[in-house]
């Protein structure tokens, strides 16, 4: 074993397993691809303030989970804790707002960064893919992307996941509520750290899992009573839009989220098999964000989706993805002039699009179709001296254990004919 290990709270993909994690970004992928949202891909560190500014000085993310760092010149960065800020930031610098096209719409896959207590489900180096619709402001962009991650999830096989559905409302009412709340919460039992979290964004008060706290915030004022029309209004549309698309969803008065940024509509996918890290991908609209890091006012929504959380919703589920073996034809050369040969029909095979490999190592026959049957090949293509003197390799079904000799001439075309 080697001396050095990954680091805690970190995680190593390796075959098969990983195979899993890129048909899980495959398949959220896919329906975004399918409804107009082009790649982006950001750095994976941004300046500290990017984050500070956007994500919220009194989220748990930018107060205890960043991992932040001085560079030589003074710089102060932070290794990224969520992709909406930097996408927004990138799509701000590339001036794509100034295009004409609006809303931008834009997705990225990549990895994320947290320092968190390390437990199953919730690690300090995490997958995600996310979508982001920004410059406008319209329910039914609220809604796509609410059906467009549930599309991707029954893609994938996922039953038991449920959708929570809230509404944060606007710079109009929210103030008016926070008011109110900070009120209420004055007259709680609160610790001091509590407290000084409910001064700066109360809301995130409503989020804190701990049930010591959950229990004082019986007889809370609830949002939804002080939502103005407008806010009503936007909110009933992306439910209607949703119900309409036969996505069902549950009204959750509490669901705030984790981010600062958030305004009117706020979702939540959660997975009951996945104990108290149930959550396995979420977002809302953040109309105020652009210009939170000094951009033009921007009305916005996204989400993402964590590829980790929704594998092990997969496991628990006992859904197993249908992933095509890595190696179609698996070549086995006996001796040096069968070596030169088959190598080339290999390259030859791979140039024709098919996945091939070849037994590497100079072993023997028995050791050479061990490594065939490890591969998960459909077929073993072997060939000795008295093979290639005849112009012939042995062509064998894998499957059926069934061989037959094909023309060294044909193998390419008759592979391509058996794969079909």
């Amino acid at each position: 074993m080697s001396t050095f290990q990954a680091p805690k709270g970190t995680y190593d993909l390796l075959p098969p397993r990983s195979a899993t994690f890129l048909a899980v970004r495959e398949a959220i992928a896919a329906p975004l691809r399918n409804s107009g949202y082009g790649y982006v891909e950001t750095p994976g560190f941004e300046n500290v303030e990017l984050f500070s500014r956007g994500v919220g000085e009194s989220t748990d993310i930018v107060t205890k989970e960043m991992y932040t760092l001085t560079t030589k010149g003074g710089d102060q960065l932070a290794l990224r804790p969520e992709g909406t800020a930097s996408v927004l930031r990138a799509a701000l610098q590339g001036n794509l707002h100034k295009a004409g096209l609006l809303p931008v719409k834009l997705w990225y896959s990549g990895s994320y960064y947290r320092y968190e207590r390390a437990q199953a489900g919730r690690y300090r180096h995490f997958s995600q893919v996310g979508a982001e619709a920004i410059g406008a402001e319209d329910p039914a962009l609220d809604a796509e992307l609410i059906i467009l991650a549930d599309q991707a999830y029954r893609t994938l096989g996922l039953r038991n996941f449920r959708i929570l559905l809230n509404s944060l409302g606007d710079k109009e009412c929210r103030p008016v509520y926070r008011e109110a709340l900070q009120a209420f919460l004055r007259g709680l039992d609160l610790d001091e750290e509590t407290v000084r979290r409910a001064e700066i964004n109360p809301l995130r008060v409503l989020d804190d899992k701990r049930e010591s706290v959950q229990e004082q915030l019986t007889g809370a004022p609830m949002l939804r009573d002080y939502l103005c029309d407008a806010c009503k209004a936007y909110h009933e549309e992306v439910r209607a839009l949703v119900t309409a698309a036969g996505v069902a969803f549950e009204d959750d008065e509490k669901l705030v989220r984790g981010l600062d940024y958030y305004t009117r509509t706020t979702f939540e996918f959660v997975h009951d098999g996945l104990g108290s890290q149930s959550a396995v991908g979420g977002g809302g609209r953040y109309d105020g964000l652009s210009e939170m890091i000094g951009g033009p006012a921007l009305p916005s929504v996204g989400w993402a989706l964590g590829v980790d959380r929704t594998v092990l919703a997969l496991e628990a589920e006992g859904v197993a993805l249908d992933i095509p073996a890595a190696t179609s034809v698996f070549a086995v050369a006996l001796g040096e002039e069968a070596r030169r040969v088959l190598f080339g029909k290999v390259t030859e095979l791979r140039r024709a699009g098919v996945a091939a490999d070849f037994g590497y190592g100079g072993k023997g026959l028995k050791g050479a179709m061990k490594d065939a049957n490890r591969s998960g090949a459909r077929f073993a293509v072997v060939a000795g001296e008295r093979d290639l003197a005849e112009g012939v390799v042995q062509f064998k079904d894998m499957a059926s254990g069934e061989q037959t000799a094909v023309p060294l001439a044909e193998l390419v075309d008759t592979v391509r004919a058996r794969l079909a």
